[in-house]
């Protein structure tokens, strides 16, 4: 860990190492700005080769929008690319009918609908780009013992910054003129400026594990919708797929309580063996599925980006990207307010990053729940009017083409 003097002041100290905080340091390598990463847990080291007893299961799907962002600042000239799989096409069918549809790239003239990484992988890419950077201070492995945050209107109406004091487990306390929590659904830096925050139960839990299939994946993404949850195969870098199956928690504890074999036989059924049988399986992890949002993203000298602002449910693989958008933003807030000399930190200026993210999160998080009751239902009409409406879709170009744009982030 970097060593630091007690007292040591930076312009941004980020509550965080993932993915979201980890995006908005990368995009602040070589800025004006003096920043610090809190994160209290190592990454493992990751082998470039790992066979595939070593590959995650917990996977993003990144669009091309953050894609891009990050090709442009050079995290995927890592060595570790290779461990990432491009995804050209997009399957999506309901069980309980003949409604289909497909995404091709090569439809939208672009060379990918995005990409599949695991989650421990572009940390360790994005991590490997900030360390060397002069203007990043990495804390890891740290603990936050406490934060002093006590916003004063009085100094903003003088032209003065808010500062905040975070102790820490080494007994060393730093200063930031703007905190930002990138901590996750139970943020301490939400909790520090009394940001309140609706959080919903889906009353399911999401199976997560890795298999091999007697099919090819062909760099697809395939995705069933059935009345007990979606079914996603996401394609790996090594051949195998990493499943996502939203169950309701009665049926997620009996899926786990299933040998191999059997599990194996319900996950082939389950996706009516679009890639064929499961022939080996990983280890299989169990995370509940809620959704949620603060009540604001920012206070002076504040502010809250991924889920520390917002999470949805994850049927449509766009948690990771709302985040990351969230952290792209909220940096070019702050640069352009920088460049032109004016109050960064303030209220006034992170506002701007409000209004661009907030909205659209909320709207994606209202769509996903949407999708999840209107897909979650075994009503015939229903499923009649879905299997309508997906065979439309297909067959309406400009329809089809206005909803993969939304989901690469155009």
């Amino acid at each position: 860990m970097t060593e630091i003097a007690d007292g040591t002041g930076f312009d941004i100290v980020i509550v965080g190492g993932g993915i979201v905080g980890l995006s908005l340091a990368n995009e602040l390598i070589n800025s004006d700005f003096s920043v610090a990463v809190i994160e209290r847990s190592e990454l493992k080291d990751i082998a470039e080769d790992a066979g595939d007893e070593e590959v995650s299961c917990r996977v993003s799907a990144i669009n091309r929008s953050a894609l891009k962002r990050f090709q442009h600042s050079g995290v995927l000239r890592s060595p570790l690319a290779r461990r990432v799989c491009v995804f050209e096409k997009m399957f999506v069918w309901d069980q309980t009918g003949a409604g289909q549809i497909q995404f091709d790239s090569a439809e939208l003239g672009v060379s990918e609908l995005g990409i599949l990484v695991e989650n421990n992988v572009l940390q360790q890419m994005l991590l490997d780009r900030i360390k060397p950077a002069d203007n990043i201070t990495y804390l890891c492995p740290e603990e936050i013992t406490g934060i002093d945050y006590m916003p004063d209107e009085q100094r903003q109406d003088e032209g003065k910054q808010t500062v905040s004091s975070i102790s820490l487990a080494s007994g060393k306390k730093i200063q930031a003129t703007l905190l930002v929590g990138a901590d996750g659904v139970d943020s301490k830096v939400r909790e520090v400026a009394a940001i309140q925050r609706t959080k919903q139960s889906y009353q399911q839990q999401g199976l997560v594990c890795n298999v091999s299939t007697s099919e090819k994946h062909r760099n697809t993404a395939w995705q069933c919708f059935m009345p007990s949850g979606p079914l996603a195969f996401l394609p790996l870098f090594n051949g195998q797929s990493s499943i996502v199956w939203s169950l309701d928690e009665k049926a997620a504890l009996q899926a786990m309580a299933l040998d191999d074999d059997d599990f194996k036989l319900a996950l082939a059924e389950a996706s009516e063996f679009r890639l064929g049988e499961i022939l080996t399986l990983g280890q299989r992890f169990l995370f509940p599925l809620s959704h949620g949002h603060a009540s604001e993203y920012v206070k002076p000298g504040l502010a809250l980006i991924g889920d520390a602002a917002h999470n949805i449910h994850p049927l449509a693989g766009q948690g990771a990207n709302l985040g990351i958008a969230d952290a792209f933003v909220l940096s070019d807030v702050i640069q352009c307010a920088r460049k032109a000399h004016r109050r960064w930190a303030a209220l006034h200026t992170l506002s701007k990053y409000q209004r661009q993210r907030k909205g659209a999160n909320q709207l994606m998080e209202v769509s996903m729940t949407g999708f999840k009751h209107l897909f979650g239902e075994a009503n015939p009409v229903l499923s009649e009017i879905r299997n309508a409406g997906l065979s439309l879709v297909d067959h309406v170009p400009a329809l089809k083409y206005r909803i993969i744009r939304q989901a690469l982030g155009h």
